[in-house]
């Protein structure tokens, strides 16, 4: 096991805040959040998003910073530094979602990469449907998955910070000024009022599902990367003096922030080109045909926007594949004593290869995403609010180093030991699993 005192650091404040932003903004942003929305009542979708970010999924996350940073271990050893070898599994399911939820992000990255290189060099497709079958059909999909992997190894390989810091560092703020900049080109266009009013307003009806709540706390887990280990990992090279609880709330706000202003990129652009008809009903790749058929309508400008938006979107994919990775790899340093290249290689190329039934059939895409993004994050999640709840005898010190006032506090223990544990019991019961083995069932049987 790595001893704290030669574990690696993030160098700044700055560089541990843009890395665990990196994290949590990426394809959960700009592709799932809107298409979330669109399916399930516009603004009553973001209104339930809100509730589960703010009752749910931050007190989550700040469980996260606090266990990383008191035991500057990855997942499993940090579970077991604190509760002992009983609760090791739950930080083998962390890992194990980092395995599944990387082996499938990574082919839908590879789609956004070729997309992107395509865009530098030819005019948007003008039947994106045809074209994005031809993006996810035969060898190609399986390619640009590898490649997009082997950019994200080297990355990881380099290091916490001249590989993860400095990458973060980098292309975080490139991210935020292409998101708002898509924003401003996008109200721009004629009748993009139609797409804010899509956006904007709640259909009430949507308030009271129970099924709009568990997609709503599954995108709030998915895209703040939780119930993973990757905010206890990067938690873990953290110091003494971070405000943890200012920290979290920043995490969690940019997050929310990216995903409403890239609402207010897709929603006017799919609305003002009449192209909303594509949405309803969405599935895995209708963004990826929904916009650029919109791009293809704009013609010059078209071009230009669509290869920015991609941009955007590999940006995103790749801070957050950064830290899908290294839960993983951390991991195996803590656990077999391995050198982190060594590490970064072994673990790459088997996800890699894991990687390869997604990248060759989408059905098998999205019932990953349904296992690993529906029910792991939810239980993961779920298994750390009982632990830092019930579990640790009293994780409040830990909490203050650094922070001066804490207001809250008794309502944040409240929430993991009450709250949260019952709302994702009813959840994961009631919708995710019963939504899970119907998947499953309809995959076998389909086969």
């Amino acid at each position: 096991m790595a001893a704290q005192g030669t574990r690696e650091r993030f160098s700044s404040h700055a560089g541990f805040v843009l890395a665990a932003v990196g994290s949590a903004v990426g394809l959960g942003n700009m592709w799932r959040f809107s298409y979330l929305a669109a399916e399930h009542g516009g603004a009553a979708f973001v209104l339930l998003y809100l509730v589960m970010t703010a009752g749910i999924a931050l007190p989550i996350l700040l469980a996260e910073l606090v266990i990383g940073r008191g035991a500057a271990r990855s997942p499993i050893a940090a579970l077991q530094h604190f509760g002992g070898k009983a609760w090791r599994p739950l930080g083998g399911l962390f890992v194990a979602s980092g395995f599944l939820i990387l082996s499938y992000y990574s082919v839908i990255a590879g789609w956004t990469l070729r997309y992107l290189l395509e865009g530098l060099g030819s005019a948007p497709e003008p039947d994106a449907a045809a074209h994005f079958q031809r993006i996810t059909s035969g060898p190609a999909p399986v390619l640009w998955h590898l490649l997009f992997m082997g950019i994200t190894v080297l990355v990881v390989a380099g290091g916490v910070r001249k590989g993860i810091e400095r990458t973060s560092l980098l292309l975080m703020p490139v991210l935020f000024v292409l998101v708002v900049g898509l924003a401003v080109y996008a109200a721009t266009l004629p009748g993009a009022e139609l797409g804010y009013r899509a956006f904007l307003r709640p259909e009430l009806d949507q308030l009271l599902s129970l099924g709009v709540l568990a997609q709503a706390a599954g995108q709030a887990f998915f895209s703040l990367s939780l119930g993973m280990g990757a905010m206890l990992t990067y938690a873990s090279y953290l110091g003494g003096d971070e405000n943890l609880p200012v920290e979290a709330a920043l995490i969690a706000g940019t997050d929310f922030g990216v995903a409403f202003v890239a609402g207010l990129v897709v929603f006017p652009l799919v609305f003002a080109l009449g192209l909303s008809e594509q949405v309803s009903g969405s599935t895995v790749g209708a963004l990826f045909i929904t916009l650029p058929s919109a791009f293809a309508t704009l013609g010059g400008a078209g071009r230009i926007v669509g290869t920015l938006f991609f941009v955007t979107l590999a940006v995103g994919a790749l801070t957050s594949a950064i830290s899908l990775l290294e839960v993983v790899v951390a991991s195996a340093i803590d656990r077999f004593g391995w050198s982190r290249r060594r590490a970064a290689a072994l673990i790459g190329v088997v996800i890699a290869l894991l990687g390869v039934p997604s990248a060759a059939s989408l059905d098998v895409l999205g019932l990953v995403d349904q296992i690993a993004g529906n029910v792991f994050l939810i239980a993961g999640g779920l298994g750390l609010a009982v632990f830092v709840g019930w579990v640790i005898p009293d994780p409040t010190p830990e909490l203050r180093r650094g922070a001066r006032h804490v207001p809250w506090l008794r309502l944040w223990r409240w929430l993991l030991r009450f709250a949260v544990p019952v709302a994702l019991t009813v959840i994961l019961l009631g919708v995710t699993l019963p939504d899970t083995l119907a998947a499953l069932r309809d995959f076998f049987a389909g086969g």
